[in-house]
């Protein structure tokens, strides 16, 4: 036992195949990458960095417990988080028309409007998941001792991990959109194609947030 936590490697196991699993996170961060650069996407990484830490603290200190006893909080939260999904997937749609129609002017407006607020656009996705916070407890509590004495320093390491095995992952993703944004900017069609289909998943996600339960 490590610090409380009873079984380190298959917690490090589970967090990398959890971090691979698609969702607008990351989603974000690789489309930011590819519009906008390195420097941007790392801005969005950060935005998701300081969601995440928001969210376990929440977690460790009941948070979770809230949203089951307050159903009512439950629904605002996650209706408030799919209305914004939706939202951004609304504007890269709009984003990726006026691109393939060549209309450059429109599509440039709304790139430098967004272009501006890449933390915090990531950390509102980040944390209107109120989803995300139940997961958090679930998946922490199975590696913490109930017996262990300092169960806030097992959640920190926890936390620490997700967080370094999610700032390897999104510079991954970081590095490929910025060589999608070279291949983009010789290939306006294909750049508002990719564009489309990332506000479409956003949709998706959004979709799915809206439906999500407590169970």
């Amino acid at each position: 036992m490590f610090y409380g936590i009873t079984d380190l490697g298959t917690f490090v196991v589970g967090t990398i195949f959890i971090i691979l699993l698609p969702g607008p996170n990351s989603l974000y961060v690789m489309s930011v990458a590819s519009r906008w650069g390195v420097k941007a996407g790392y801005q969005a990484a950060c935005g998701v960095f300081i969601g995440d830490a928001i969210l376990m603290l929440l977690s460790a200190g009941g948070a979770a417990s809230l949203l089951k006893a307050m159903p009512a909080l439950f629904m605002a939260i996650k209706y408030a988080g799919a209305a914004y999904l939706a939202w951004v997937g609304f504007n890269l749609l709009r984003s990726a028309l006026a691109t393939w129609r060549g209309q450059d002017g429109p599509a440039r407006a709304m790139e430098v409007a967004d272009a501006r607020r890449p933390l915090r656009s990531a950390l509102l996705i980040s944390l209107m998941n109120p989803k995300a916070i139940l997961f958090f407890v679930s998946f922490f509590i199975q590696f913490v001792d109930p017996a262990y004495e300092h169960p806030g320093l097992s959640f920190l390491l926890l936390g620490a991990i997700v967080q370094l095995c999610s700032a390897a992952y999104l510079s991954l993703l970081i590095f490929g959109g910025a060589y999608l944004a070279q291949q983009f900017r010789r290939r306006r069609r294909l750049a508002a194609a990719g564009t489309g289909a990332v506000g479409g998943l956003f949709l998706g996600f959004g979709a799915k947030l809206a439906s999500a339960t407590l169970g």
